[in-house]
């Protein structure tokens, strides 16, 4: 059965959402005319920040792995928070937090990367339980930051399937004013008064996947068949020898065309 959320507009979605991290993304995508995020996994500053740059303006949300930045310093996230502003677009540190709260309070909050101080939205495994997500919410909710939780995995063989989504899903139905959404592969939604923000990377308009266990699925298998929000695309983006600027274009008309076509259905 297709859930009331997939026949509403981002807009109307936002403007009655109970969580608010979840609702200012929702009036952005609404605003900017896009899904897309970009999953720019780089490794040095000047990279990263040339693709943000060159790709701004068809994002609604740049995800990062801010950890694997060879030459990280402060100056890298203050000029990342100058690109989120020049270009309207928010930032998703893909963090996957797997550990008990009272570690995860720490890792988000504090170290060299203090990313609950920079980043509107994290997520984390649901494996260690509740208790990630209480130690969570104790730094990034009173800051207005979303939490992402993985209920299921792109690669091949993943063990997030079954109990563990089915439990990931309960944990985030009792916290609904910090979890946003998912991590997923589908529309999660059931109940009629839900809507978490579903989020799918493994998007890829010219591949099937990449050797690596990576499999793609075009932007309209994802938002009109599988319902989901938001697109995450990153090779596909500024893999070797693309038009950044240009792909981003292609992925941003792509994802929101297939969205149109979803809530004119």
């Amino acid at each position: 059965m297709v859930h009331p959320t997939n026949k509403m507009t981002y807009g109307e979605r936002a403007a009655k959402h109970p969580n608010a991290c979840a609702s200012r993304l929702l009036s952005l995508m609404e605003r900017k005319k896009t899904n897309l995020s970009l999953a720019l996994d780089v490794t040095t500053k000047k990279e990263m920040l040339d693709i943000a740059d060159k790709v701004g303006p068809y994002l609604c949300l740049l995800k990062t792995h801010i950890d694997i930045v060879d030459d990280f310093d402060q100056d890298l996230i203050e000029q990342l928070l100058v690109l989120a502003k020049k270009h309207d677009f928010m930032i998703f540190e893909d963090r996957k937090f797997a550990d008990i709260g009272n570690t995860v309070k720490h890792q988000y909050g504090n170290g060299i990367y203090r990313i609950a101080s920079w980043s509107d939205i994290t997520n984390a495994h649901g494996v260690p339980g509740e208790g990630i997500i209480t130690g969570l919410k104790e730094v990034g909710l009173p800051l207005g930051r979303g939490l992402l939780l993985l209920a299921e995995m792109s690669s091949k063989g993943a063990l997030t399937y079954g109990e563990y989504t089915t439990q990931t899903i309960e944990m985030a139905r009792r916290n609904q004013d910090f979890v946003m959404g998912f991590i997923t592969q589908r529309c999660i939604n059931e109940h009629p008064d839900e809507d978490f923000i579903a989020m799918t990377p493994g998007v890829g308009l010219d591949v099937t996947g990449d050797g690596l266990g990576q499999q793609y699925r075009t932007p309209r298998q994802v938002i009109v068949e599988n319902g989901c929000d938001l697109i995450i695309v990153g090779r596909g983006i500024y893999g070797k020898g693309r038009d950044v600027q240009a792909e981003g274009r292609r992925y941003q008309e792509a994802g929101w065309s297939a969205y149109e076509e979803r809530i004119s259905q």
